[in-house]
């Protein structure tokens, strides 16, 4: 089955890390396996110079699999990679949580907090929103839930998206 993705998105400094963290302990704690995706504009080096793993990719290797006995790290080199190949990467997950990708046609929930540099949300009448998070009084076309709300919204994800009444 392949699993369905969700997009925490908002505005830079808005708390999405913070929510999602809290969301993924919700729904880990429901007994769902959660993975996620989190978009960076920064280059990211996992392997260290000099070791094994580093030498295969020198070599020429496009992916290296770091293996222990109770973790998998994959260093992959994929210039533009989109979010099916992600979803092909975290298939035995039951829900994937993606941070960072507010471009991509995703289903999204905007966390949105008042006193920042924004005074509206970024996706309040955008037809991928899904869910607005935030402290402001909004009334969009979609649920609204508080930023301490995170059992409804872990409901909410449930009864949607993962076939829970």
């Amino acid at each position: 089955m392949i699993p369905p993705i969700v997009s925490i998105a908002g505005k830079s400094n808005a708390g999405k890390t913070t929510f999602a963290v809290k969301l993924i302990t919700e729904l880990t704690q429901r007994g769902y396996r959660v993975g996620s995706v989190k978009h960076t504009h920064h280059d990211i080096d996992l392997d260290r110079r000099g070791k094994d793993s580093w030498r295969h990719k020198q070599a020429g290797a496009k992916t290296t699999l770091l293996v222990t006995d109770q973790q998998v790290a994959m260093v992959k080199d994929d210039p533009r990679p989109d979010i099916e190949k992600m979803r092909s990467y975290l298939s035995d997950m039951d829900l994937i949580l993606a941070e960072g990708f507010k471009r991509q046609p995703l289903p999204k929930i905007e966390v949105f907090r008042t006193g920042g540099p924004r005074d509206h949300p970024l996706f309040l009448d955008h037809p991928d929103l899904i869910a607005l998070v935030t402290d402001a009084a909004f009334t969009p076309r979609t649920p609204v839930f508080g930023l301490t709300d995170i059992g409804a919204v872990a409901t909410f994800i449930q009864k949607r998206y993962l076939n829970h009444p």
